[in-house]
């Protein structure tokens, strides 16, 4: 252990217990202080060390942080950055920072507004997909502190919330127009970017609960989980912050019954991804704008909100009972404040609904996917395919083909083979929805001789296998007869940290 990660353990105590180095110590002989801190950093990395897995984070496991989250029950999304003053959710990409100038900024507005409704948190844009940031950024020119404004808002939105009692979580963009963060663009220096700004709202802004991350992975953004290296980013967040959840708005790519690449599942309703209230049983968010767009616009003052009841009846109360906490989005205003007709909406949901506290305990789910996935656009061989839905359709990246098996075959089988040997220690088969693979045996090959990883049955779609680091250049599935036509959207490969 280096000098360097005695020192991040260290961090992480003090984000973890919020426990002051004295400053004398500092004073003391390198030698004798580097020794302390190696005594204190063993103690510190014996106590964050996972029980198995990812499942143990810094002392509190991450299903513990999400049954939390869930029982939040209802928060404030707050979308308030340069589109505010452009009309459009998605502003000219050098729009100057001189426009974003509020007279009246107010976050405690914002804050007393969550509690009249009886929310439990809020969210705020630190930077959308313009790339404008709302922080005293050291990582680039536009930022705030080159506005009119010239003040720090999430540091005084963390304040306001925190002061009334509120928890803190905040969105991040991936997809960054004005840094050319996009697809086809993406250097080294973009992700150095990425991983710079995600350190600095961790380190800078005291315990956040949760990061929402956007424009990632997402068939509108086209900037997928490998050209910004999610595992990376992930891993820098929980080293950090080991309880700030991790959420990424994917659920337009990624089925919903597995947490592929999230902590949280999460469901923006305006893009058309709406949670299942009947069948859900992971832990999950669902977010809607009060108003008619994420970000504030002219005509929102004399525009009539969203009802009130609406959102408790068809939102708030069901997806509570759904495992699912909501997020309603209000957009301030050009001068920082929130408008009368959203503030009257959010009183009279504070009067319709009251927090009752924790729901229903979360069913238990497998920890979420967070590597890349080895077998992605690799070659791939099967048994006889059905007409034109070849083996290729299963390791294509895309859940909504699959390879299909040619009735005629009883037993089938799909293979991937890597270029050259791999090490792996998880193997995902994404069935078809309904089911149509129940039993059947994973394997891999190494050294021409095949190596058997499971045998059994499991009747879920997502079929999650977690093992001890192997290492092959093929891995194949043997599926066994169930009267079905075997079907595979995704058959997955990874090589997850732990």
């Amino acid at each position: 252990m280096n000098f360097g990660q005695i020192m991040q353990l260290i961090q992480l105590l003090k984000l973890k217990y919020q426990v002051k180095i004295q400053s004398y110590l500092y004073k003391m002989h390198k030698n004798i202080f580097k020794s302390l801190l190696k005594i204190a950093a063993i103690a510190i990395f014996i106590n964050l060390l996972p029980a198995t897995g990812r499942g143990q984070l810094g002392g509190v496991s991450l299903a513990q942080r999400q049954q939390e989250f869930v029982d939040l029950r209802f928060g404030m999304f707050i979308h308030y950055n340069i589109p505010t003053y452009m009309d459009q959710d998605w502003p000219d990409p050098e729009a100057s920072p001189a426009i974003f100038n509020p007279k009246k900024l107010d976050c405690d507005q914002w804050a007393k507004a969550a509690k009249s409704a009886n929310m439990t948190y809020g969210c705020l844009t630190t930077k959308h997909h313009s790339g404008f940031a709302i922080w005293d950024t050291k990582t680039t020119d536009y930022n705030v502190m080159n506005s009119p404004l010239k003040r720090d808002v999430v540091k005084e939105y963390v304040n306001a919330f925190r002061k009334n009692g509120l928890k803190v979580m905040l969105y991040y963009s991936i997809l960054d127009t004005h840094h050319k963060l996009r697809p086809n663009h993406i250097t080294p220096e973009h992700i150095k970017m990425v991983k710079a700004q995600v350190t600095e709202l961790l380190s800078n802004y005291g315990a956040i609960d949760a990061l929402i991350i956007d424009g990632w992975d997402a068939p509108w953004s086209r900037i997928s989980y490998d050209d910004v290296p999610f595992e990376e980013i992930y891993t820098l967040i929980k080293s950090i912050q080991p309880n700030c959840l991790v959420m990424d708005l994917n659920a337009a790519k990624y089925p919903s019954e597995a947490l592929y690449y999230t902590d949280i599942k999460s469901y923006e309703q305006g893009a058309g991804q709406h949670i299942s209230k009947e069948t859900n049983k992971l832990p999950a968010l669902s977010c809607l704008p009060l108003q008619e767009n994420w970000f504030w616009k002219t005509s929102f003052p004399a525009t009539p909100v969203k009802s009130a009841m609406k959102m408790v009846n068809d939102n708030i109360v069901p997806f509570n009972n759904a495992y699912c906490n909501f997020i309603l989005n209000v957009a301030p205003n050009r001068d920082g404040l929130i408008d009368d007709n959203a503030l009257a909406a959010l009183k009279e949901i504070g009067k319709a609904w009251k927090n009752e506290g924790p729901t229903q305990k979360i069913p238990t789910a497998e920890a979420p996917i967070i590597s890349p996935n080895l077998a992605k656009f690799q070659p791939s061989n099967s048994s006889w395919s059905d007409d034109m839905n070849i083996m290729d359709f299963a390791n294509d990246d895309r859940f909504g083909s699959t390879w299909s098996s040619n009735p005629k075959v009883k037993n089938s089988w799909y293979e991937v083979e890597f270029k050259g040997e791999k090490e792996f220690n998880m193997i995902v088969v994404a069935d078809k929805n309904p089911v149509t693979i129940t039993k059947y045996s994973l394997q891999y090959e190494l050294d021409g001789k095949w190596k058997t990883v499971f045998t059994g049955e499991n009747t879920n779609r997502i079929k999650i296998h977690r093992f001890d680091k192997v290492y092959g250049n093929k891995v194949r599935i043997q599926i066994q007869d169930n009267g079905k036509t075997a079907e595979i959207a995704e058959f997955g490969v990874f090589n997850e940290r732990r």
